[in-house]
């Protein structure tokens, strides 16, 4: 799965209707260009495919102040909505996903409601302790790394990875037990965009003239 189209389609969710600055923006608020593949040239490939795909409709709109082309803006539709959820959805129920993809799904965990969020991070509990059963199956992990000579490093490096990534989440899992943060359905959500004039202290670059 790739983490740029569940950024994307929910930053634009998030506006209900962006131009590709605006998701540029947010997703370097949110510190995307960091830890995924959400560059620039990323985000407005993205942003023109998905819409080629029928899952963002494109808007043409009154040319900016620097003159040129209308700018266009998208609007995520049904198709990108069920698109945005498919993906949430297996990203935080999967044990395997990349460190970026997870993160995206993390960042939009409170777009489904509390008692899903749940399920779907108890899933991936499960999944790590399968995945964890098929190494031991192989290796021990009391006796340590040496009983298969330096590949067993491999095994050991997989199977505390499996624990520290069922520690955290379980951490989640409990917060969100005890009632943190404001999930679909309970209130005001938390609002993580900026508005279009808002200053971004995080931006890699000046605002352009943006007509993509």
């Amino acid at each position: 799965m790739s983490a740029i189209r569940l950024l994307v389609l929910g930053a634009v969710r998030q506006h209900g209707r962006a131009h590709g600055y605006q998701v540029r923006n947010d997703l370097e608020f949110w510190g995307a260009h960091e830890w995924s593949n959400a560059k620039p040239g990323s985000i407005y490939h993205a942003l023109k495919q998905m819409a080629k795909q029928g899952l963002l409709i494109e808007h043409e709109v009154a040319p900016s102040t620097a003159g040129g082309p209308p700018r266009v803006e998208y609007e995520i539709n049904d198709r990108g909505t069920a698109e945005f959820f498919a993906l949430l959805r297996e990203a935080l129920s999967s044990y395997d996903q990349k460190m970026d993809m997870l993160s995206a799904a993390i960042g939009f965990i409170v777009d489904l409601p509390r008692e899903e969020a749940l399920a779907l991070l108890e899933q991936r509990i499960a999944g790590l302790g399968r995945w964890r059963d098929s190494v031991t199956e192989y290796y021990t992990p009391e006796d340590g790394p040496g009983q298969l000579g330096h590949i067993g490093e491999i095994m050991n490096m997989w199977v505390d990875s499996a624990d520290s990534e069922a520690t955290w989440t379980r951490g989640l899992i409990e917060r969100i037990r005890d009632g943190a943060y404001v999930f679909a359905g309970e209130g005001e959500p938390f609002v993580g965009v900026l508005a279009d004039d808002e200053p971004n202290p995080f931006a890699t670059g000046p605002h352009p003239a943006d007509n993509r």
